[in-house]
């Protein structure tokens, strides 16, 4: 008797934007850290889309754009970095080396999966686009 090949269902994954922080000063991930999303217009000009805060992973609790499809265009993600490091407990001079890191980026691909990762420390700061 011949058996027939299983019938595989093709499931389509969510699309989605999410972010991380890692805190390269301490070699840690950046618990705590108060970030916004803001979508940008033609024009430059930002409107609010959600504030978050990381959690102990340096992760938002859920991703900050997802669904079947999630709107295209420029974003902006603001990071209260200094804010961050004081709570640590770390002395800044005023006005700190690094405030607030803003990185503007684009999605294209309204099916996509796009990942922010900010690696952070008071004085430098660097990111790409992750998986």
């Amino acid at each position: 008797m011949r058996q027939s090949s299983p019938t595989f269902r093709t499931h389509r994954a969510m699309a989605r934007l999410s972010t991380h922080v890692l805190d390269t000063a301490h070699g840690r991930p950046a618990a705590g850290v108060a970030l916004r999303l803001q979508r940008l217009d033609a024009a430059g000009n930002a409107t609010l889309v959600g504030s978050h805060h990381t959690n102990r992973d340096g992760r938002t609790d859920a991703p900050l754009l997802s669904g079947a499809t999630i709107p295209t265009g420029r974003f902006r993600l603001s990071f209260d970095i200094a804010g961050y490091f004081r709570a640590c407990g770390l002395q800044l001079p005023d006005p700190p080396f690094l405030d607030v890191v803003q990185v503007d980026f684009g999605i294209a691909d309204a099916a996509g999966d796009y990942h922010v990762p900010l690696l952070v420390s008071p004085w430098s700061y660097s990111t790409y686009r992750g998986s």
